[in-house]
């Protein structure tokens, strides 16, 4: 029901009012969805903190680093597909929330922030443990809202009601993202005159939301669709790049589909969901376009016409530089969420439409299937060569690298498991050497600001939320800046396998311009970041199992016994930074040099 002027709020008189307000807006986030509350310690989120644990809707995740609790709720909103709420304290809480706020923001999770503070009077009159809360996020939530100071007002409850279901709404977008919302509480914070379930009670109406969100399809127009069948029919030179995005199987079978009808090849990112999985056997899917476009001939003999893409931007910066090269005629961005992915400043038309509808409509309306253009051809022939080299030089190498270990990895992992995948180096080795599979395998990454912070909460997080395997794939420095969460999956009992590549330091900054022009030991120092850190002291420390292998015959053990082993198990691969570094040139110069034989002997 509905709480009216002449309704009273509660049958208890002089009820807590803090605890009323919270009890209703919480009870109105499940309602809408929520489902995964992180909740960490602090007094002033008393009554939030109740609210969630005494709600039989929701499980609550007891954190005691915001940090990691802000990233390991953004691992589990992205596993379920369905908005995560935090609740914190007032003064520096949130602002350790900040990192995984800005990555849900840029990679459009669905968050919802719930902040404890001091209420106005206690603000700048040097109580502790008070700060500026108000839009702590800045740009980087879809809305903020501070609410009113709880009072026993009856309307106050339909308040908080409807501010719940805005923020459900908000986070869900388009464009999804994160929502914050500023709670100041006065005292007492303690529940001493009503309970959680008195206060739902006291607004109870069914079932149903307190307020009914309609949101629309965005459905293709048909002149859209029109223009796009006949470019697509009057251009043999078309590509389908599809990046970053967790489709679902019903868009990855529709894009599949589209290009097997349009012959063009798929540029499938890693973590777009279309490098692996049963869709249709004859999509001519590519996974080593990373490789292959590198080299200078074979970029110029595969220019596109048109480009048309899904997703956000792909990790690939040869497909970036190949693109900023020939500037294709046109460059279609399929952008349901309005974000705005072309920093390259391509794009020749932005749809704001649902992909799996476009599909649909294209698929129905292309009147024939072109086939194995010669086109079409010539990617798949540079897709054979770039495959050809790889395999045959790292089936021939023992010693422990990363391109290899990214094949035996894809070979190992579980049907239907997750991967969530590092951000540096590890999602880029993903990128050119995950080899395209039928296998079902969802791939995830925080690709929305691209950072190294909070990986394994994240992780975590999706383990803690699903029931099938899930592996994490991360750089040493990405597994240090979050090894505290360890804390967090011991006290959870969750289960995780970790692969971590460890070279000692950042081994990215060696491929970059720095490596060459830096003084040495200031590049050492200051980039390489050398840290001398024992992994397995430190895992163990959090009860964690960890076995360093020393070969791919003791990889493949150390791994199968991670899955098998309850709890978060780490394999790590020890690599020596400047031979993996001559490695990953080698691949690249083998298969350059290969490519332009091939042209070579194509053009002679």
């Amino acid at each position: 029901m509905r709480v009216d002027a002449n309704c009273s709020a509660s049958s208890d008189a002089g009820a807590n009012p803090a605890h009323l307000f919270a009890a209703a807006l919480v009870d109105e986030l499940a309602r809408a969805g929520v489902r995964e509350v992180c909740v960490c310690p602090g007094s002033r989120s008393t009554p939030l903190a109740i609210a969630a644990a005494q709600h039989p809707l929701l499980r609550c995740w007891s954190q005691i680093d915001e940090r990691s609790a802000g990233f390991f709720a953004l691992g589990a909103a992205k596993a379920t597909r369905a908005p995560t709420a935090l609740i914190c304290t007032s003064g520096t809480a949130a602002a350790n929330f900040y990192p995984a706020v800005i990555e849900a923001y840029h990679a459009h999770v669905p968050l919802i922030v719930l902040s404890a503070d001091r209420p106005p009077e206690l603000r700048e009159w040097g109580a502790g443990q008070t700060i500026d809360q108000v839009r702590l996020y800045g740009t980087h939530v879809r809305w903020f809202a501070e609410t009113a100071v709880p009072d026993a007002d009856p309307q106050m409850l339909n308040y908080a009601r409807e501010v719940g279901c805005r923020a459900v709404a908000e986070a869900c977008g388009p464009p999804a993202g994160p929502v914050h919302l500023n709670l100041p509480f006065r005292d007492p914070l303690a529940p001493t005159s009503v309970s959680a379930e008195s206060a739902i009670a006291a607004t109870d109406h069914g079932s149903q939301a307190y307020t009914r969100i309609c949101r629309g399809v965005q459905t293709p127009q048909r002149e859209d669709v029109e223009r796009l069948v006949e470019l697509a029919q009057a251009c043999e030179r078309g590509v389908i790049a599809c990046g970053p995005m967790d489709a679902e199987p019903e868009l990855c079978a529709a894009i599949a589909d589209l290009a097997a009808t349009l012959g063009w090849p798929i540029l499938a990112d890693p973590t777009s969901q279309l490098r692996s999985g049963a869709h249709n056997p004859g999509a001519p899917v590519l996974g080593n376009s990373d490789l292959f476009l590198r080299g200078e001939q074979v970029t110029r003999t595969l220019e596109p016409q048109v480009v048309l893409r899904f997703g956000a931007t792909p990790t690939s910066k040869s497909q970036r530089l190949w693109l900023e090269g020939c500037r294709p005629e046109h460059l279609i961005l399929v952008d349901p969420e309005a974000a705005w992915n072309d920093p390259s400043h391509l794009a020749s038309e932005i749809l704001r439409v649902d992909p799996l509808a476009l599909c649909d409509a294209l698929n129905r309306c292309v009147s024939r299937s072109r086939g194995e253009s010669p086109w079409l051809q010539k990617a798949l022939c540079a897709e054979r060569c770039a495959v050809d080299i790889v395999e045959s030089l790292i089936d021939d190498e023992a010693e422990l690298f990363e391109p290899r270990a990214i094949r035996e990895l894809a070979e190992a992992l579980p049907d239907a498991a997750i991967l969530y995948v590092s951000n540096s180096m590890p999602v880029r080795d993903l990128d050119a050497f995950l080899p395209v599979s039928n296998r079902p395998l969802r791939v995830l990454a925080n690709r929305g600001a691209n950072g190294i912070d909070g990986m394994l909460s994240s992780a975590l997080g999706a383990a803690a939320s699903q029931s099938q395997p899930v592996v994490l794939l991360t750089g040493d420095l990405a597994l240090l800046h979050d090894v505290g969460a360890l804390q967090a999956a011991q006290r959870h009992s969750l289960n995780l396998s970790v692969i971590v590549f460890d070279n000692d330091g950042g081994g990215i900054f060696s491929y970059l311009p720095v490596a060459d022009r830096a003084d040495p030991e200031v590049f050492e120092t200051h980039f390489r970041t050398p840290h001398g850190a024992n992994l397995g002291e430190i895992v163990g420390g959090f009860g964690s199992g960890f076995e360093r292998v020393s070969s791919w015959e003791h990889f493949r053990a150390a791994f199968k016994s991670a899955l098998a082993t309850p709890g978060v198990s780490v394999v790590e691969v020890p690599v020596d930074r400047d031979r993996s570094v001559a490695h990953h040139r080698e691949i690249e110069h083998r298969v350059s040099e290969a490519l332009a034989r091939q042209n070579g002997d194509s053009q002679a």
